[in-house]
């Protein structure tokens, strides 16, 4: 099934005019994707990766095309890094008005093939680093009208997955308890679980053939990939206006996948272990 056409066009191009957002994780993948589509939009985009040179490099690429972004380098792991991160992008482009924490780890393995060290891991960056984001950025973001936003993933157990889906629940209870918590100040607090997205790291590692490529498109109502804009126009909708009463939402953006249950994967891994 042929992808659809790129539906950004439908957005006002002054959708976040005047506004800044922090995006961690986002010199690749959705989050650059995320990153691209709110400067589009008008707004100013730190992107914080533990790469510089590669998060400088995707800001460039923003700025190239006439946006505002800055590239910052820390590793979500480390709280007192994030701060100094922190500490640079308000000085660039005042408090933030969007705070996405996108950064991630992942790798296929079953539960007795990860080490203790490898699950532990993927939850100090998923949820711990989720975490670490928010609390440095707290202090920074604007109430009433800011908006912090997750990635998170599946919804549903997935073999092969077990440390991914672990964390990445944690953030789902993380975001819901925030948005409660938050609610009075006016910052709204939403996540979303993309489905198998194509172009990006993740999917390379879980898909590496066509075989195993075809088998993922099977699993999804819609019949096809999604494409990083895709997330990216879920996320403008969930940080933009349109979306003033929306909060402690967990919001798939997976063609269909999450209402199968985990039905469709576990299948591919019976296929994947015989």
């Amino acid at each position: 099934m042929t992808q659809t056409a790129d539906p950004a066009t439908t957005f006002r191009p002054d959708l976040l005019r005047g506004k800044h957002a922090l995006i961690t994780g986002g010199g690749s993948g959705i989050n650059l994707g995320i990153a691209q589509s709110f400067a589009a939009h008008g707004c100013a985009v730190t992107i914080l990766g533990r790469n510089l040179e590669k998060a400088q490099k995707a800001a460039a690429g923003i700025v190239e095309v006439g946006g505002q972004a800055l590239g910052v380098s820390a590793d979500v792991r480390d709280f007192a890094a994030l701060q100094a991160a922190v500490a640079l992008a308000v000085a660039a482009h005042g408090d933030f008005d969007i705070v996405l924490a996108g950064a991630a780890g992942n790798f296929p393995a079953p539960v007795d093939g990860i080490s203790p060290n490898g699950f532990k891991t993927v939850v100090d960056i998923d949820l711990l680093g989720t975490y670490n984001t928010i609390k440095a950025a707290a202090p920074h973001i604007k109430a009433p009208g800011g908006n912090v936003l997750s990635i998170s993933a599946y919804g549903v157990p997935v073999p092969m997955q077990a440390h991914v889906v672990a964390a990445k629940a944690g953030v789902d209870a993380l975001t819901r308890t925030l948005a409660v918590e938050w609610g009075l100040r006016g910052i709204r607090v939403n996540a979303i679980i993309p489905g198998p997205i194509d172009g990006t790291e993740g999917m390379a590692r879980l898909a590496p053939d066509e075989k195993t490529r075809s088998q993922f498109t099977r699993t999804v109502p819609l019949g096809r990939f999604g494409l990083p804009q895709d997330i990216a126009n879920a996320a403008l909708f969930l940080v933009s206006d349109a979306a003033s009463y929306v909060t402690g939402v967990i919001l798939p953006v997976d063609g269909g996948q999450n209402m199968l249950g985990g039905a469709p994967q576990y299948q591919m891994f019976l296929q994947m272990t015989q």
